[in-house]
């Protein structure tokens, strides 16, 4: 078994918001099986090559609450392949020998899984976490403690509109660090931040002692240095999927050697 499976995934989170090296850690978000499972590998480990310290490893489905319209479009292109969520755990396998990979997976897939065996059967394939954008932090008792139990860590969503009350309730629950979305809505690119986005993470820090990552509608390098100014953790999604869809690793290996460079 590897270093990264014995290792719990949780204190793999950890060690990567600790050592990173930058202004802030950078975690792209990779569709699994997009355009197909072998692209998606190699996408993620030119990532890894490129300056990524942890990657964010979507579980295409057919329904994604919480994409816009390029991470969507790769969940289709990904089913239409063939990609099931077996294959997409396998690709993790691999990715975890060299990064922290945290799965994004919508809860029908954990929940007809069975929570225990989902953590589990994500556990074993080396993931460090899951991050479920349509399970409600009132409702995420039993993945979490399926996850507490494989040492995976269930990082929660905060959103701008959250209440104070339920901001705490979220940062006092957290595991691995906490996703603050910049923005109502869907993921996707953004010509700028959002009004206010300092003012949320500020909101979030005051309530868990975990990292804070930010993500949604980041996708220059300007915004990744400009949320970096205000977060311990900078996410971008749509730009890196749009780029391994365009151009392949080879692609996705320039667009983060960029955002790396601007978080140096």
């Amino acid at each position: 078994m590897s270093v990264a499976r014995r290792t719990r995934g949780i204190d793999r989170i950890a060690a990567a918001f600790e050592s990173h090296g930058k202004r802030a850690a950078l975690m792209p978000y990779l569709m699994g099986g997009f355009p197909d499972v072998e692209a998606s590998v190699a996408a993620g480990l030119a990532a890894a090559d490129a300056g990524a310290d942890l990657i964010e490893l979507g579980i295409p489905f057919s329904d994604p609450l919480a994409d816009g319209p390029v991470i969507h479009a790769a969940a289709s292109d990904a089913l239409a392949a063939g990609a099931t969520p077996h294959a997409v755990l396998r690709a993790c396998e691999r990715l975890a020998e060299r990064l922290p990979a945290v799965l994004m997976v919508y809860a029908n897939v954990v929940l007809t899984a069975g929570a225990e065996a989902f953590a589990l059967r994500a556990a074993s394939a080396g993931a460090a976490g899951l991050i479920v954008p349509d399970l409600p932090h009132d409702e995420a008792g039993e993945v979490r403690a399926a996850c507490d139990a494989e040492g995976l860590a269930l990082v929660p969503l905060v959103a701008p509109t959250s209440t104070p009350n339920r901001v705490a309730a979220i940062g006092a629950d957290a595991r691995g660090f906490v996703y603050t979305v910049s923005v109502t809505g869907t993921t996707g690119e953004r010509g700028e931040l959002p009004e206010g986005l300092e003012g949320t993470v500020a909101r979030v820090r005051r309530a868990t002692e975990l990292p804070v990552a930010v993500g949604f509608g980041i996708s220059t390098a300007a915004q990744a240095r400009a949320v970096a100014d205000m977060a311990d953790g900078v996410i971008v999604g749509s730009r890196v999927v749009r780029a391994a869809g365009d151009g392949g690793a080879e692609a996705v290996a320039r667009v983060i050697a960029g955002l790396a460079r601007a978080l140096a």
